[in-house]
């Protein structure tokens, strides 16, 4: 079984105990590790194209440089601009941050391709049925509102109202475009809500039309993903990570190595996964 085949509820669990590393921790061991991998199950798992890994160098740099620009504090000054001294420890700090950030987009970007909107209404459908239709909403808009863009655009070029020649006709062409867009996802809105009153949404207790159940397996990666980000947790807090006012590393001690080993493990486990039943699957074509 494919880790985008598995239980929401162990699907869910992973991913909550790997953002929850990556987005409360300032462990550069642990946000290299957690930047690389994530680049990595982007580009294997398929989940990120050119423009994406693009954007998210984008914001990397960006991130990187507007801490040290702003921020002046650290005793180890490496150059100074407009008299104000850009230091080693806000550098290395923005670099740190900038890598949680890229490293999280990346992270959240698998979870929208992973967790599908049934997956999602499966998930907190008996808890709340509301929130769950609001994420299952967002995240169909996401997708669905980029494509319409494009379809609006395209018609508009073919009709010869959209000219991007020079700047003030490029935002009027794109208002134009962003006007229509709204009206089109407005209208779909309202469509929408009358055909679930129609069908009787809210009416008694939503049933899913996917049933999923918790198998062995679930339980046992689950058991596994909380343990390995215990370990990850413990390491953290045993490892000296302090940027000012003079950094203070200390991330190689027995503990420190053990959370960014146990850290690793976790965050490449659908690669293990995926990588396990592509082999096992290759090996039952040679059995024909």
């Amino acid at each position: 079984m494919r880790f985008e085949q598995l239980n929401p509820f162990t699907v869910a669990v992973y991913y909550l105990c790997v953002l929850g590393i990556i987005m409360f921790s300032m462990n550069p061991l642990l946000l290299c590790i957690a930047l690389l991998t994530s680049v990595l199950s982007a580009v294997i798992g398929g989940t990120a194209d050119k423009k994406a890994h693009l954007f998210s160098l984008a914001v990397f740099l960006i991130a990187a440089v507007l801490n040290p620009l702003f921020v002046h504090k650290g005793m180890t000054p490496l150059f100074f601009l407009n008299d104000n001294p850009i230091t080693l420890e806000a550098t290395v700090y923005g670099l740190c941050a900038a890598g949680m950030l890229t490293a999280a987009l990346y992270r959240l970007r698998d979870l929208s391709k992973v967790m599908t909107s049934d997956r999602v209404l499966y998930l907190f459908g008996r808890f709340s049925p509301q929130i769950a239709l609001l994420l299952s909403m967002a995240i169909r808009y996401t997708a669905l509102l980029r494509v319409r863009w494009r379809k609006i655009s395209d018609s508009q070029r073919a009709l010869g109202l959209f000219d991007d020649g020079n700047l003030i006709d490029a935002v009027r062409g794109r208002a134009r475009v962003l006007s229509i867009l709204i009206t089109w996802t407005l209208e779909n809105g309202i469509v929408t809500a009358e055909s679930m009153e129609s069908r009787g949404y809210g009416t008694g207790r939503r049933t899913s039309y996917a049933v999923y159940r918790v198998h062995k397996y679930d339980a046992v990666l689950m058991i596994v993903c909380i343990l390995l980000t215990a370990l990850s947790a413990v390491g953290i807090y045993f490892s000296k990570a302090e940027f000012y006012p003079v950094l203070s590393m200390n991330l190689l001690n027995p503990w420190g190595i053990a959370g960014a080993a146990a850290f690793t493990v976790l965050s490449v486990l659908p690669l293990i996964i995926n990588g396990k039943e592509a082999i096992r699957w290759r090996w039952l074509l040679s059995k024909i």
